[in-house]
């Protein structure tokens, strides 16, 4: 049983007593003093984001052994039977790469080292205050609100919403393109950009990235869909996970967001659409010949692709579970139950749904846990760096912390600056939804996307592609909410 002071951790930043310093390399060196322990979980949180970029390595890794492992059980001629029935052999090594090459549960993984870090350093009562004090609810809503997004009767009211805006284009690849990444991130700021991003992805995908496009035009896309997801929150002061950080300690209303961030991330939205559809005009015509429909040896439509009509009593009642969903996003004890009674009536109403997989949303579940756990170790730098900063320095540096760590821990961490001026406050958010997209950690919807769409992507999402292919859409953004006035 350790001692009091070392339940303690992190500690809280006033603890530090560090005001009279006189830099933020020394208020750092002390912090690290002061305790070392805030050294070692960072320098776990740096080998977490670069584990991130090697997924790709792993994964051919995988593909490898798996594939030497099945050919040598081939040429033996090994079989594992159960009652009959033939058992699949699988590599242990490459199962061990599979996992190591899921982006979604990457951070997760890190947090093992660094609970069992704080264990042996401080004790078991400080490691289980610290992770028992850490707020989950926002892993648990995405889980939520990802399942019923992808649900059969939500996608086709989207899509028959998107069809009508995409009609103004004769329906084609092109008009779909455009309409789902300017729609599809408005959305976010009423049903949440985990949402918005989960009916984003899923009709992208049918309309656009199962026509195969080219690998630049893929990567382009799915940066910029990421980014106009985290600048497209900004309507509201309710749905996207950074402004909500600071909406109450800031009072920043409604109104106040409309103002101030929404009709600029709109105006950056279409600029960042057409100059990428500029850019690529000359490919949708190709698009546009591609058939999607999945056809089976038997010459049926595959069950998942059919176009049998929803009863408008489904879809109602899944709008309201999904409202009530987003309405008590913030209290599990509501939330929840809620969930249950959408598993229910979903099969109850079997036959007009896909099969429900919640492989994706409990992996993207799982990346948001690992990445709160290790952002709320991160304050002791990041805190003392945001409040160094000038005006312009400090929205690009919110930009940059942003691709490395979620953009709601620098929306939060801020709040606990006190000499954050009003034009401070602005600049650092500003920079912190700008940044968004640069990264799959930038902002809590990103994982979603990756989920839903790296079936299109060999060997998955590359970091490096996806930073090249959303950079010039933060460039934008960023230019729309420093120049407008």
């Amino acid at each position: 049983m350790r001692g009091q002071p070392d339940m303690l951790f992190p500690l809280p930043l006033n603890a530090y007593q560090d005001n009279n310093f006189g830099s933020t390399t020394e208020i750092l060196l002390h912090r690290i003093l002061v305790d070392p322990m805030n050294l070692v979980v960072s320098l776990m949180f740096l080998c977490a984001i670069v584990h991130t970029f090697c997924v790709g390595t792993f994964r051919r890794l995988a593909e490898k052994t798996e594939t030497t492992h099945r050919a040598l059980f081939k040429i033996k001629k090994q079989e594992m039977k159960y009652n009959g029935n033939i058992v699949d052999n699988v590599s242990f090594k490459a199962e061990l790469f599979y996992l190591l090459g899921e982006v979604e549960i990457i951070f997760a993984l890190w947090v093992i080292p660094v609970f069992w870090s704080v264990f042996v350093h401080k004790g078991w009562d400080t490691i289980l205050h610290y992770m028992t004090t850490v707020n989950f609810t926002e892993p648990m809503f995405v889980v939520v609100i990802m399942t019923m997004a992808s649900s059969r009767p939500i996608e086709r009211f989207s899509e028959y919403c998107m069809k009508y805006m995409a009609q103004i284009g004769n329906g084609s690849t092109a008009a779909w393109w455009f309409v789902v990444l300017t729609i599809g991130p408005i959305l976010g700021s009423f049903i949440t950009e985990p949402g918005a991003m989960t009916i984003s992805a899923m009709l992208l995908g049918k309309q656009f990235y199962k026509k195969k496009p080219s690998l630049t035009f893929a990567y382009a896309t799915i940066g910029l869909l990421f980014v106009n997801i985290s600048v497209g929150g900004t309507f509201s002061n309710f749905a996207a996970p950074p402004v909500l950080m600071v909406a109450g300690p800031w009072n920043w209303d409604f109104s106040f967001m409309i103002m101030n961030f929404g009709w600029k991330a709109l105006i950056g939205i279409l600029v960042s659409n057409s100059l990428y559809f500029v850019v690529f005009r000359s490919e949708f015509k190709r698009l546009d010949k591609y058939n999607t429909l999945e056809i089976h040896t038997d010459g049926e439509i595959d069950w998942e692709d059919r176009d049998e009509p929803i009863p408008a009593s489904v879809t109602i009642v899944h709008i309201l579970i999904m409202v009530w969903t987003v309405f008590s996003s913030h209290y599990p004890v509501l939330f929840i139950p809620g969930f249950f009674v959408f598993l229910g009536f979903r099969r109850a109403t079997a036959h007009h749904q896909n099969d429900t997989n919640l492989k994706p949303p409990i992996l993207v579940g799982a990346f948001l846990a690992g990445l709160v756990v290790h952002g709320g170790l991160q304050a002791w730098w990041i805190a003392p760096i945001l409040g160094s900063l000038p005006e312009l320095t400090l929205m690009l540096g919110a930009t940059v912390l942003t691709a490395f760590n979620d953009n709601a821990s620098i929306a939060y961490l801020s709040t606990l600056v006190p000499t954050l001026t009003e034009s401070m406050k602005y600049a650092v958010i500003a920079g912190a939804v700008t940044g968004g997209g640069l990264t799959v950690i930038a902002n809590a919807p990103n994982p979603a996307g990756v989920s839903i769409l790296r079936e299109y992507f060999e060997y998955g999402v590359s970091p490096i592609k996806l930073l090249l292919g959303a950079l010039i859409p933060t460039i934008i953004l960023g230019c729309a909410f420093m120049l407008l006035p």
